[in-house]
């Protein structure tokens, strides 16, 4: 079984480095933003040159259905 991981803020900060470490301990990870895609797109980039698997979503943790469409 393949673990994943959902990494709310996960375009930079604590929030990066916690997708990064994740990534390179074997989960896939869905990176989590809010407003920035750009910095979101690099961060699933490089997990995914590091050979990990990745995608970006948007969506505001302040929102109940955004929550959901991120789950």
């Amino acid at each position: 079984m393949r673990k994943t991981a959902i990494v709310t803020g996960a375009s930079r900060g604590i929030g990066r480095e916690i997708a990064m470490r994740l990534a390179a301990d074997g989960f896939a990870v869905a990176v989590n933003y809010a407003g920035n895609a750009a910095r979101a797109e690099e961060v699933a980039k490089e997990i995914k040159d590091r050979g990990g698997n990745s995608i970006v979503v948007k969506a505001n943790v302040d929102n109940e259905d955004e929550v959901a469409h991120l789950f």
